[in-house]
């Protein structure tokens, strides 16, 4: 039972979260988790998930996952140094691998725990971790709890990167134990999940490269969508021959555009082997089911077959765009997502809180479901739409949205620029 003490200031702080427009429900999603879906009874188009190419209902996804529930059972029982290791993890681990050209791949059962499992794993308090600014919160507190020197830089600023990196390598007096050399890590988000903005992963590369330092990228909205063969940050990388390394650590999710579920870290062989000895979020949880992993085989046997998914995917990110533009003349939207991103994530920027729910509670009663994204996964006076575009969407859908947003805009009230809020950058 809660003590009276802590019912009561549990409950005031619900309350004020209420009253601040920062209270969050949840809405139960009947069936399958695609395009269209049934959520609270009502039938809608969602424009807000993550399934980037329209896998997670699949049924070939589930076909699979069927087959190995049928050998394999529900659960792995333990985790994968015990006896939960699958020989459907080895599969999934050895074609991720090979799919991304890198010597070797680990499964994660979230990207939060493959984050926090790499950053804790790595890094110690003789170490300084450099991060974006909009970095995920699951890098945040992973470095944080890694015990290293974290050193926040402004939102893609190459420059201040580049100062932070070599102040790190002489940092003065009182910084680290005495006479022990510690190591520089860069940490970035490859596609920024809140603006839909690109890292500039070749430019932090080569800073790398020069300063002694490691990259580590978390791509979990690039893998599957970015380059010509969906593999992600790694495609925006130099061929074959470039003096620009790739990043020395590389994450990435299965719950996005694989439609399944759990992440992978991929690296050399000695960085897989060392997380396998030291990454306590790895060693000590239970190892995800098989099924997942057969699923997510299917899916990423799918990303190879099929690339018109991310042609189509690009085409709806680009007539979304071309519409939005349109609609800003129109209604007056001053705030469009960002001319760099051209990804499936195109936030709409309105400012306070209440103004953002009232626009999302507006698009659901018209059958759009798009989540109001509030502080804390925000900066204060940046609430926002996230819609998200998938390759499953019609023309018609898209459409469809951008009418009933010309008219909640027109109802609720016109976006707002950036700098009418007040930033306060999560982390």
């Amino acid at each position: 039972m809660v003590p009276p003490g802590l019912e009561q200031r549990l409950a005031a702080e619900l309350q004020r979260l209420r009253a601040v427009d920062l209270y969050r429900v949840r809405r139960a999603v009947e069936g399958g988790h695609g395009v269209k879906l049934v959520v609270d009874g009502r039938a809608c188009v969602n424009f807000c998930s993550n399934d980037y190419l329209g896998l997670a209902a699949d049924p070939r996804l589930a076909e699979a996952a069927r087959r190995a529930l049928g050998t394999c059972g529900t659960g792995s029982g333990a985790s994968a140094l015990i006896s939960g290791y699958n020989a459907e993890h080895a599969r999934l681990e050895e074609e991720l691998a090979d799919f991304l050209q890198r010597p070797r791949a680990l499964l994660f059962s979230s990207g939060w725990a493959a984050n926090l499992g790499v950053l804790r794993a790595l890094l110690s308090k003789n170490d300084t971790l450099v991060a974006d600014e909009l970095n995920h919160a699951s890098l945040i507190d992973g470095g944080r709890l890694s015990g290293a020197r974290y050193v926040k830089v402004p939102h893609r600023h190459v420059g201040t990167y580049e100062r932070v990196l070599i102040q790190s390598r002489d940092p003065g007096p009182g910084t680290r134990d005495p006479g022990t050399a510690g190591h520089t890590m860069l940490v970035t988000d490859a596609v920024f999940s809140m603006d839909g903005d690109l890292a500039p992963l070749p430019e932090l590369s080569r800073l790398c490269e020069r300063h002694g330092a490691t990259l580590m990228v978390d791509d979990a909205h690039g893998f599957g969508v970015l380059g010509d063969k969906g593999r992600g940050a790694l495609e925006l990388f130099p061929g074959p021959g470039s003096q620009v390394p790739g990043p020395g650590v590389y994450v990435a999710t299965l719950g996005k555009s694989l439609g399944a579920a759990g992440a992978f870290v991929a690296g050399s062989d000695t960085l897989i082997e060392y997380l396998v000895q030291r990454a306590r979020s790895w060693v000590f949880s239970t190892a995800p089911p098989p099924a997942i992993a057969a699923a997510a085989r299917a899916a990423l046997r799918i990303v190879r077959a099929e690339p018109e998914r991310r042609q189509r995917l690009h085409h709806n990110v680009a007539r979304f765009r071309e519409g939005l533009e349109q609609l800003s003349a129109a209604v007056g939207v001053s705030r469009l997502p960002p001319p760099a991103s051209h990804t499936p994530i195109q936030p709409l920027v309105l400012g306070a809180e209440a103004r953002a729910l009232a626009l999302s509670r507006f698009l659901l009663e018209r059958g759009y479901w798009v989540a109001a994204i509030r502080p804390p996964t925000v900066p204060r006076g940046t609430s926002r739409l996230r819609i998200t575009l998938s390759a499953a969407h019609t023309p018609e859908q898209i459409d469809g949205l951008l009418n009933a947003l010309a008219e909640g805009l027109r109802t609720v009230g016109r976006a707002v620029p950036a700098e009418e809020g007040a930033p306060d950058r999560p982390g």
